[in-house]
């Protein structure tokens, strides 16, 4: 587990969307790739989670178009999906 307050608050934040969708691919994303992020990529990721579940969705989904800010190599990675993992019951 991670010590750091800050990236303990943004794990909680990106499994606690409430829609499980959005779970699943910001708390899949956060989950796979916050131990290699930079400072500005945490920052990038901080602001990432002020927006609405259902734009994300959308975005990751290519039903809306990905807004300039938000365009780049993180949301390169996220658009990817493949960290994705949901399980068999």
């Amino acid at each position: 587990m991670n010590e750091d307050p800050r990236i303990r608050r943004l794990q909680f934040r990106a499994w606690h969307r409430g829609i499980k969708e959005a779970d699943l691919a910001v708390g899949g994303f956060f989950d796979r790739y916050h131990d290699t992020w930079s400072e500005e990529e945490i920052q990038w990721f901080e602001r990432f989670m002020d927006e609405q579940d259902a734009d994300i969705m959308a975005w990751a989904m290519g039903t809306l178009p990905v807004p300039a800010e938000w365009q780049g190599p993180m949301w390169d990675k996220f658009a990817k999906l493949d960290f994705v993992e949901i399980g068999k019951k």
